[in-house]
C-alpha cells in the first residue's frame, strides 16, 4: 500500500461516504447471519480500526493488522489491535472464533487461497466468515495499484476460492450497485487521462452525506435479494466440516 494512502485511510475511515455506506451494509448482513449472544470475532486486516467499535455489538472483538502505521492509528483510538499477517502469522488460536471478518483484505494478499484456508482453522464449528472484495478485473485502475491490490474478483472466482479453502458459501452478492454507473465512468475517465492518484478524496460535506445515504440504502435492498452487479462483492461462508 502506498504510504501516502495509509495516512488518507486513517483519516477517512470514519468520514468518507464509501466507508460509511459499506459499514451499513456489512453490519446489516452480519446481523442477519450471526446468532444472538456474546460471540468471539476478529477483523483480520482491520486497518486503522474504523469498523471495530461497531463490530463490538456482536460480541468480543479483536483486530489484527500488519501495517504498523495503521495499527498504531487504531491503538491511539483505544482499540484492541494485534500485530499479525495472513496466512501464517495470526496471533489467534485454532477454533477460537465464531466469526472472522476480512473486509477488503483478500485482494492485498499474494496467496488468497492459503489465507482463507488458514482462517478456516481459526473458526469454531458453525463459525462464519464475512468477506468483502473489489469486483471486476476489467475495472483495474491506478486506484488499485496505490491501494496495494493484487487483483479484483468475480462472483464465480470468489466462490471457487472459498470452496477450495474448505468453506460452503451461504451468501454471495455484488454491492455498491446504485452508484456503480458513475463510479465506473469516473474510473474509466481517470484511466484514460492517466490520473496518478486514488479515488478516495472526500467530496464536500453535503455531497459526501448524500452519497453515504445512497450507498447505505442498499443494506435494505439486500435484505430481499442478491444484486447481480456492483463495484464490490460480499460473501458469507461457513466452515465445511
Amino acid at each position: 500500500m502506498d504510504p501516502g494512502y495509509v495516512t488518507v485511510h486513517a483519516e477517512e475511515d470514519r468520514r468518507h461516504w464509501w466507508f460509511l455506506g459499506r459499514q451499513a451494509i456489512i453490519f446489516a448482513e452480519m446481523a442477519r447471519w450471526l446468532p444472538a449472544g456474546r460471540l468471539r470475532l476478529a477483523e483480520l486486516g482491520c486497518g486503522s480500526g474504523g469498523l471495530l467499535t461497531g463490530l463490538a455489538r456482536f460480541g468480543e472483538v479483536v483486530g489484527v493488522e500488519a501495517d504498523p502505521a495503521l495499527r498504531e492509528a487504531a491503538r491511539r483510538r483505544g482499540l484492541p489491535v494485534l500485530s499479525g499477517t495472513l496466512p501464517d502469522d495470526i496471533p489467534l488460536g485454532p477454533g477460537t472464533l465464531d466469526a472472522a471478518c476480512l473486509f477488503d483484505v483478500l485482494e492485498h494478499l499474494d496467496d488468497d487461497g492459503r489465507a482463507l484456508a488458514g482462517i478456516r482453522s481459526l473458526l469454531a464449528p458453525g463459525g462464519l466468515l464475512f468477506v468483502t472484495v473489489p469486483a471486476y478485473p476489467w475495472l483495474w485502475s491506478r486506484h488499485d495499484e496505490i491501494l496495494g491490490h493484487r487483483r479484483r474478483y468475480t462472483a464465480r472466482g470468489l466462490r471457487l476460492l472459498a470452496e477450495r479453502a474448505g468453506f460452503h458459501v451461504e451468501r454471495l452478492t455484488y454491492f455498491n450497485t446504485l452508484l456503480a454507473a458513475p463510479i465506473v465512468l469516473v474510473r474509466l475517465f481517470h484511466r484514460a487521462m492517466g490520473r496518478d492518484t486514488h479515488d478516495l478524496s472526500r467530496p464536500p460535506a453535503p455531497v459526501n452525506r448524500l452519497l453515504a445515504q445512497c450507498f447505505a440504502l442498499e443494506a435494505r435492498l439486500l435484505r430481499w435479494t442478491a444484486s447481480p452487479f456492483g463495484i464490490s462483492l460480499l460473501m458469507v461462508a461457513g466452515r465445511r466440516e
